[in-house]
C-alpha cells in the first residue's frame, strides 16, 4: 500500500458559502457553484457519503472496498476486530459564513437506544478566525437549571444563554458529547469526530429559507442529553509546540490528535501503533515518504497513511495535524 489521497465531498448548509472551494482548490470538486457550503467531508465511511481515492493504482476505489480488501493492514488488526468495515472517524472542514445551528449531541448510550448508533464526541482545531469571530461552548452561567434553560427555548432566548468564546488560528477544543456548542460567521476549522450524522438542532438564529420555512429544531430530544455542567474551559485544550515533532493536543477514548509544526525533515515511528494515521495540512506543503511509495501534501489536503506502514519521513515546510486511534 501507499499514502493514500482522498476526494473531498462537500456539503450544503445555509450558513455556508464559497469559502470551501479555495480551500480544497484542486482536489477535482465538482458541485453547483451557486449553492451554499458550509463542511467538506475529507474522511468519511459514512453510507451515501464514502470517501473515494484520488491517486495511485487504487484510484476511484472507495473506503469501505479498501477496508474489504486489506482489513487490518489498511486500519490497525484491533480497530479493524472492533470496527468492521465501519471508518472509526469522520474528519471535516468546516467555513463558517453565517451562524451554525447551536446545537448537541448524544453520547453513545442514548445514540444506540434511539438510532441504533453511535454518539458522537468531537474535536476542533480552528484554521483561521476573523478578529471578531466566536465559537459557543457550553453556558454563560455553569449554574444554570434545566428549568432556566427550557424557558430560553421556549421565549426563543437560547443565544443569550450561550457562551461566546473569541478564538484564533491555533486554538483547539474537545466538544464531548452533551455540549452544546455553535460557530459564528469567519471561522474555518478542522473536526474530527465519532463516525455518524447525528445532531440536535436546539437554535437556528430565526433563520428561514426562501419560502419562509425554517428548520427542524429537536428541543425535546435534546434537553435530555444536555451536559449543564460543561463549560468552555473544560473544553479547551493546551499545548505547546516543539519544532519539527509530533505534539500531543487531546487524546480521548475515540481519537489522538497530534500536530507537527514541521521547518525541515521529521521522521515518524508507527511500528507500534495498531492504528491507520490520517494527516491533515493547514499550511504550506510537506512530501510524505513511505517503504510503499510517496506523497504530496499541501494547505486543504488529507493524506491516509495505511497502518501497515511502519515508518514514514515528512520534509517540507508546513503544519499538520495527525489523526489516529492510537
Amino acid at each position: 500500500m501507499y499514502p493514500i489521497k482522498l476526494k473531498p465531498i462537500f456539503k450544503q448548509h445555509p450558513w455556508g458559502g464559497q469559502t470551501l472551494f479555495d480551500i480544497k482548490k484542486g482536489q477535482g470538486v465538482r458541485v453547483d457553484r451557486s449553492k451554499l457550503y458550509g463542511e467538506s467531508w475529507d474522511v468519511s465511511g459514512i453510507d451515501g457519503s464514502v470517501s473515494v481515492v484520488s491517486n495511485g493504482f487504487l484510484k476511484g476505489n472507495n473506503l469501505q472496498e479498501l477496508i474489504e480488501v486489506y482489513m487490518g493492514d489498511l486500519v490497525g488488526e484491533s480497530v479493524f476486530e472492533r470496527f468492521g468495515l465501519e471508518f472509526p472517524l469522520l474528519l471535516k472542514t468546516l467555513t463558517s459564513e453565517g451562524c451554525l445551528s447551536v446545537q448537541v449531541h448524544p453520547d453513545d448510550e442514548v445514540a444506540a437506544e434511539r438510532h441504533d448508533s453511535c454518539g458522537k464526541t468531537e474535536m476542533w482545531y480552528v484554521v483561521s478566525a476573523k478578529p471578531e469571530s466566536k465559537i459557543y461552548l457550553g453556558f454563560k452561567d455553569k449554574n444554570i437549571t434545566r428549568e432556566e434553560y427550557i424557558e430560553a427555548v421556549a421565549k426563543g432566548t437560547v443565544a443569550d444563554i450561550i457562551r461566546p468564546v473569541s478564538v484564533k488560528a491555533g486554538d483547539a477544543f474537545l466538544l464531548k458529547s452533551g455540549t452544546v456548542h455553535s460557530i459564528s460567521e469567519g471561522v474555518s476549522l478542522l473536526e474530527v469526530q465519532q463516525p455518524v450524522d447525528l445532531t440536535y438542532r436546539i437554535f437556528d438564529w430565526n433563520r428561514v429559507d426562501a419560502e419562509g420555512n425554517s428548520r427542524e429544531l429537536h428541543t425535546a430530544q435534546a434537553v435530555d442529553v444536555i451536559d449543564f455542567g460543561i463549560t468552555a474551559e473544560d473544553c479547551r485544550c493546551s499545548y505547546e509546540l516543539r519544532p519539527n515533532e509530533m505534539v500531543e493536543i487531546v487524546k480521548c477514548d475515540y481519537f489522538t490528535v497530534k500536530i507537527l509544526q514541521l521547518d525541515g525533515v521529521s521522521r515518524q515511528d508507527y511500528c507500534s501503533l495498531d492504528s491507520f494515521v490520517i494527516y491533515s495540512c493547514t499550511e504550506g506543503s510537506a512530501e510524505i515518504v513511505t517503504d510503499g511509495g510517496s506523497e504530496s501534501i499541501k494547505a486543504g489536503e488529507v493524506v491516509l497513511i495505511p497502518a501497515e506502514m511502519g515508518e514514514v519521513t515528512i520534509s517540507g515546510k508546513a503544519t499538520l495535524l495527525e489523526y489516529s486511534l492510537g
